[in-house]
């Protein structure tokens, strides 16, 4: 399913730790041929230019890489000029890239390290899935590293879902994943409480029974999928902060959902709840962008 992606990269320590710290976990589910790309916007181009050399650059490259290859990976670098926003998803799209990784590091996107604010633009604009890595900080040394617990992707995973037609989208990539060995899932429905009270508070227990259905019914497809164990769990509040929550305390290896990227509704659950939780979830977050035309 993700047997080639493109891990975005550059000289700072979270993307070292991005690149060596656990994406051997993919392997799980097909990744075999990775691209370290770096890109150069305008000023670090020109100031590259200047040096008439991307030797450091490129030895920078080749420690990744080696981090890579051993984690059983053929890995192909590169260095290109422009915006990492645009690149990056241009590369993904024109060569048929599976999948994109990017860093997260504390309750933001990564800021003055890998990819800086870019991160997130990337996830608004991709139109390949997006797995953000969650980094943290050493508490000895104060750099930043993947957490340890949650590098193996397939021991536990989390689906939320709105039953919308984006999430269906993204439930098939949930199903590949089942497929490819994953051992437990929790498939999750938060009742938004800011569109139920207070007047249609009264019909609380007649929309949990037609949801408790729905994600019956979305557990039987799984369970025809693979051998995971799979757990449905219905709650009542905050979308966001139901999953980061619920994330937290089932020791979450992996979320994926939908996420509706720039130019769709803004306040739809798997737009702005999906990015909400590339920030904050304490877990890996796999986003599935909707199927756009080009």
């Amino acid at each position: 399913m993700f047997t080639r992606f493109i891990v975005a990269t550059d000289l700072s320590p979270a993307s070292f730790a991005v690149v060596v710290g656990c994406l051997g976990g993919l392997a799980a589910f097909g990744a075999r041929h990775c691209l370290l790309l770096q890109c150069l916007d305008l000023q670090e181009a020109a100031s590259t230019a200047l040096s008439y050399s991307t030797d450091p650059l490129e030895a920078v490259l080749r420690q990744q890489k080696e981090g890579l290859e051993a984690q059983g990976y053929q890995v192909e670098t590169r260095i290109v000029p422009g915006f990492a926003k645009r690149e990056i998803n241009h590369i993904a799209d024109e060569e048929d890239y599976a999948l994109i990784v990017v860093g997260a590091l504390g309750q933001s996107m990564v800021h003055e390290a890998l990819l800086g604010g870019i991160a997130t633009q990337v996830i608004h604009s991709a139109r390949k899935p997006v797995l953000v890595v969650r980094l943290e900080h050493d508490p000895q040394t104060g750099e930043a590293r993947v957490c340890p617990t949650q590098c193996d992707l397939s021991t536990h995973v989390l689906f939320p879902t709105d039953f919308s037609e984006n999430a269906d989208h993204a439930f098939t990539y949930l199903e590949h994943l089942v497929a490819s060995g994953a051992r437990r899932v929790t498939l999750l429905h938060v009742q938004d409480r800011t569109r139920i009270d207070p007047h249609l508070s009264h019909r609380l227990e007649e929309f949990n029974a037609i949801d408790r259905e729905r994600l019956r019914v979305l557990r039987e497809r799984l369970t025809k999928a693979g051998d995971a164990t799979v757990e449905i769990d219905l709650r009542y509040g905050s979308p966001a902060t139901e999953i980061v929550e619920l994330a937290r305390q089932r020791d979450v290896h992996l979320v994926v959902m939908g996420s509706q990227g720039r130019g769709l509704i803004e306040e739809a659950f798997l737009g702005s709840v999906s990015h909400h939780l590339a920030r904050h979830a304490t877990a890996p977050v796999l986003l599935i962008p909707a199927p756009r035309p080009h």
